[in-house]
Formats: C-alpha cells, sequence, structure tokens
C-alpha cells in the first residue's frame, strides 16, 4: 500500500512559454516540492527522485541485494489540493519501468481528465506536450 504513494508524483505545469516546461513536481515523500525550469531539469529532477526512491530501479543499473524496508513517509506540512495544481495544467506520473535508458508508465492529464500510458520519455513528452497545446486552444 504505501509502495503505491510514492509511485505517483503530481507534475505541476505553470508556464510553457516557446514550449519551456516550467513548474513543480510533488511526490509524498518529498518535504517540499521540487521546481523546475526546463523540460531537461523536469527530467534531471525526476530521475533523481526516482534514484532517491529506488523504484522503479533501472534496467541498467547494477543491483544488489538490500534490506528490504519501505521508505517512511516524510511529513511535510499538508499541501491543500489547490497549491497544487499547475498554473496550466497538472499531471499524476506514474513511472513503472525504467528499461532501455528510457520510463515507461501512466499520464493522467487531470485537468483533461485523460490517461494515456507511454513506453518512452520521448513519448512521455510529446503527450504533456500535446496536453497543453489543447489547454491553450
Amino acid at each position: 500500500m504505501c509502495e503505491e504513494l510514492y509511485k505517483t508524483s503530481l507534475i505541476s505545469i505553470d508556464s510553457y512559454e516557446n514550449r519551456v516546461l516550467t513548474g513543480r513536481i510533488f511526490n509524498p515523500f518529498l518535504d517540499a516540492h521540487i521546481p523546475f525550469h526546463s523540460t531537461m531539469d523536469f527530467l534531471r529532477e525526476m530521475d533523481a527522485l526516482l534514484g532517491e526512491l529506488q523504484f522503479p530501479q533501472s534496467f541498467f543499473e547494477n543491483r544488489e541485494f538490500r534490506p528490504v524496508h519501505e521508505p517512511s513517509p516524510k511529513m511535510a506540512a499538508p499541501s491543500s489540493e489547490s497549491a497544487q495544481r499547475g498554473l496550466l495544467a497538472t499531471f499524476s506520473l506514474r513511472i513503472m519501468f525504467r528499461q532501455n535508458s528510457s520510463w515507461q508508465g501512466v499520464l493522467t492529464w487531470m485537468d483533461g481528465k485523460l490517461e494515456e500510458t507511454f513506453r518512452s520519455v520521448l513519448e512521455l513528452l510529446l503527450l504533456i506536450d500535446s496536453a497543453l497545446d489543447r489547454a491553450a486552444a
């Protein structure tokens, strides 16, 4: 049950000027949100978060036996749902696998009430781009 909490991150997009993502990453195990100011910044911050959570483990990472334990949630001050909403869009991102030097999972566009699976980071970014294009129209 606890594992399900940290598999999903909330991605709040506040700006997409000239197709440059700006926003925040929320996850139940973070003390505070993680801001990002470009697409590369978003990818680096998400990858660092996945590494810290050790889930999903990277396919190309050296693996070893470790004690079985679930990380305990960092009890951040409760943040209201409206504070987590992006100014342009809000996405629920669940990365299930990190294989072939990429990510696979499910992206839910909270505002558009649509959900799609993705097989690569490129496909994830194209889904976000299409949602933001639709939101701007």
